[in-house]
């Protein structure tokens, strides 16, 4: 067991291949400390849910049977997305919550998100849980209670009974065969949308297309099904429902970080002077956006467990990342919610009479997706190390290294920064034009090769 503890412990979750490097023998081990920490927090009950992978069900007696042994009581809500794992935190006052789920990795990986009294797991947190099974630092043998109950109406309630739509809208929903297609459709249905399901049977072997929407090949089909069935816009999300990714129905891609632009309109302008933060893979365009609708525009780490920490730690009424994560504290719990975030915006787009007109009119770049470049040697943070000791950047305006390297200049912006769950560097462009654009990538690909041996992107 000891051989495969340092792999699984990432900074935002726990997440590995299940039956090699995440065992059962591990995830009881790992459910007995979780128990132990919810009890020494003051809190005597945990949620515990899982998504729609084959191995979901099995981790989760695993786990379940480890926290009882601790003592701590258990509300098993079954499957289900992460967020509705967050949603019944704050419902039946818990604060507290694992859930199972290998989010957009591959179907052979599983994993757990984490929130003990309202503190997402992260960084020492997971570290601490590392040492603690290694050193038997838990309580067993105890006897906790196990209560199996559901949250799916509530949760349908919840969002129903606030959020509206304005006229029926005509949409496409893409769960990519994860869990958020047993919930997704059933909601936007409830609310007044008309709604096309598109590969929304939950299977774990994902038989379509990977469930990732930051992905643009992952967005083919549902493009295809807006432009063929003549819908407004189409929504997707990933494997566990905590992220959105929406098309237009002329075909484009409105990436996260537009779709903050739309929601912080919108949030501001009933709530001026709030703070909004979003991540360092998102367009520059954010902060003057932001300003300009009299909010307060904050950078942050990438990252679900950070953003929360920061949400917690400055107050802020929204926040995003880029890859699709959207947190409403307005209105909402300040947890990262895909299904949500599509309600909201079907609100939004409601009170127009053609919804992509007004998502193509968000203010754009020439920029690229999240580009993934592979680290032979498995360790990225040890190069952003050294790319960060010998930072030279001509014409740079700004550098920011709050999370990699991220080098602002007057046209654009370049992004390199370390993964926290595979071995890769991630970067990010943007330019005002194609020349911009290029130019910095070429200033990136310079840089990287240095320390990368193939560099290709």
């Amino acid at each position: 067991m000891k051989q495969h503890l340092p792999s699984i412990f990432k900074a935002y979750d726990i997440r590995g291949i299940v039956g090699t490097q995440l065992t059962n023998e591990i995830i009881n081990e790992i459910g007995k400390v979780l128990g132990t920490m919810t009890l020494e927090s003051g809190i005597q009950e945990l949620v515990v849910g899982y998504d729609g992978r084959l191995t979901s069900p099995e981790l989760s007696e695993y786990l379940i049977d480890g926290i009882l042994s601790s003592g701590c009581d258990v509300y098993n809500i079954g499957q289900v997305t992460t967020p509705m794992v967050y949603f019944a935190n704050f419902e039946l006052k818990t604060y507290s919550g694992i859930m199972i789920t290998g989010s957009h990795n591959p179907p052979e990986y599983n994993g757990l998100k984490m929130v003990i009294n309202k503190e997402t797991l992260a960084a020492d947190k997971i570290t601490e849980i590392q040492k603690r099974i290694t050193n038997k630092n838990y309580i067993h043998n105890q006897q906790g209670m196990e209560n199996k109950i559901t949250i799916k109406e509530k949760y349908l309630k919840a969002i129903t009974s606030d959020v509206k739509l304005s006229r029926n809208v005509k949409i496409v929903v893409d769960s990519g065969n994860g869990v958020a297609g047993d919930i997704a459709p059933i909601l936007y249905r409830r609310m007044g949308a008309r709604v096309l399901g598109l590969n929304c049977e939950v299977n774990g072997n994902f038989p379509n297309h990977h469930p990732d929407p930051s992905k643009p090949e992952n967005l083919a089909e549902l493009i295809k099904a807006v432009a063929t069935t003549n819908s407004e816009f189409g929504l997707a999300f990933d494997g566990d429902g905590d992220r959105l990714g929406v098309v237009t129905n002329d075909g484009n891609i409105i990436y996260p970080d537009r779709q903050l632009m739309l929601f912080a309109a919108s949030v501001l302008d009933k709530h001026p002077n709030s703070k909004i933060l979003y991540d360092v893979k998102s367009t520059r365009l954010l902060d003057g956006w932001i300003k300009e609708h009299n909010g307060q525009p904050i950078m942050c780490r990438t990252g679900h467990s950070f953003i929360k920490q920061e949400i917690q730690k400055t107050g802020a009424l929204l926040a995003g990342e880029m890859s699709g994560h959207i947190f409403f504290k307005d209105r909402w719990y300040g947890c990262d919610d895909g299904v949500y975030a599509g309600a909201r915006l079907l609100e939004l787009l409601s009170q127009v009479d053609n919804p992509s007109e007004l998502l193509n009119a968000l203010p754009c770049t020439v920029s690229t997706p999240e580009l993934n470049l592979t680290v032979n040697d498995g360790n990225p943070h040890k190069i952003i190390q050294k790319l960060q000791k010998n930072l030279n950047f001509k014409d740079a305006l700004n550098i920011i290294t709050i999370d990699g390297i991220r080098v602002e200049y007057q046209d654009g912006f370049g992004l390199v920064r370390a993964s926290n769950t595979t071995p890769v560097l991630v970067l990010r462009f943007e330019a005002d034009n194609e020349t911009g654009l290029k130019r910095i990538k070429h200033e990136f690909h310079a840089m990287l090769k240095k320390y990368v041996a193939d560099v290709n992107f």
